[in-house]
C-alpha cells in the first residue's frame, strides 16, 4: 500500500533574495534553521544531513541561486523525500518563499510516520520563516539533546509548559522564563506548537522540543549567542539532557 504526499508552505518575509539563499543553500544556514549538522556540496550535487544516528544524502536536482533550489533521497522500496524551494524578490527588501516537501512511505503503517513527519515539517517551516525574520544573515550552533522515554505526551506537554513558569501545556504567544541548570537562562516566547511540538524564540537562540517517533522528547536548538564553538556542543548537549531527564522523570 504506502502513502504518496505533497505540502506546499509559503511566507513572505523581510529578508533579501540572497539571505534567503544563504538560509537555505548552505550548510551553516540550514544548521540554523533545520536539525542536526547539514552540507551542501553544490560541486558534487549532493546535501548530507546528520541528526539522531541518521546521515541521508540528498542528490540536488535544480540549482539556480537566489531563485531555486530543489533535493531528494531514494530508497530502493520505493520510499523516497524531495524538497523544493521557491524564491521571488519583493520590493522593499522583501522576498516570498515558497517550500514544497513531497514523497512516498511504502508499507501498511505509513500513517504514524507521515504524521510525526507532518508536524516535524510544520516546526521546521516555522523555525525558517522566524529564523528569516528574526536572524537572517546569522549561523547558528546546532544541538540535540533526548529526554527519557515518554509514556503519556499530555501529560509531558503540561509537565514542559509548568517548567517554562506557565501554568499548564505552551500555547503559541505564551512568554517563559526559566533558568536550565548549568545553562543560560531562557527569556522568550513560544513561536509555534502544535501536537507533537513546541518552538521557543529568544534574543540569541531558537529552542525547539519535538516528539521523538515512538520516543523520548528531543531538544532541538539553534543557539545564536556569540563566541559559542563546536568545542561547547558536547557540554551544552549533556546540560540539556540532564534538565529535560530531570524536569520529566
Amino acid at each position: 500500500m504506502g502513502h504518496e504526499f505533497t505540502q506546499e508552505d509559503r511566507l513572505e518575509v523581510e529578508a533579501t533574495p540572497e539571505q534567503v539563499w544563504q538560509g537555505i543553500a548552505t550548510g551553516p544556514g540550514i544548521d540554523s534553521w533545520f536539525m542536526g549538522r547539514n552540507e551542501v556540496d553544490q560541486a558534487n550535487g549532493v546535501v548530507r544531513q546528520s541528526f539522531g544516528g541518521y546521515e541521508p544524502e540528498h542528490r540536488i536536482t535544480a540549482w539556480e541561486p537566489e531563485r531555486r533550489l530543489a533535493y531528494r533521497s531514494d530508497a530502493p522500496d520505493g520510499r523516497f523525500i524531495a524538497y523544493e524551494f521557491l524564491i521571488e524578490g519583493r520590493e522593499q527588501a522583501s522576498t516570498v518563499l515558497r517550500m514544497v516537501t513531497s514523497g512516498f512511505l511504502p508499507g501498511d503503517d505509513w500513517a504514524d510516520e507521515y504524521e510525526a513527519m507532518r508536524a516535524g515539517g510544520q516546526i521546521f517551516f516555522a523555525t525558517l520563516s522566524t529564523y528569516l525574520a528574526h536572524f537572517a544573515g546569522r549561523t547558528a550552533l546546532p544541538l540535540t539533546a533526548a529526554g527519557p522515554a515518554v509514556q503519556d505526551w499530555p501529560a509531558t506537554w503540561r509537565r514542559l509548559g509548568q517548567a517554562f513558569g506557565l501554568a499548564g501545556a505552551p500555547a503559541a504567544g505564551d512568554r517563559v522564563s526559566f533558568e536550565p541548570d548549568g545553562l543560560p537562562p531562557v527569556d522568550g516566547e513560544v513561536f509555534f506548537v502544535n501536537g507533537q511540538t513546541v518552538g521557543v524564540r529568544t534574543d540569541d537562540a531558537l529552542y525547539r522540543f519535538l516528539a521523538g517517533f515512538h520516543g523520548p522528547l528531543i531538544a532541538c536548538h539553534c543557539l545564536f549567542t556569540p563566541g559559542l564553538t563546536e568545542a561547547d556542543r558536547d557540554a551544552t548537549e549533556q546540560a540539556w539532557q540532564s534538565w529535560l531527564t530531570k524536569t520529566l522523570s
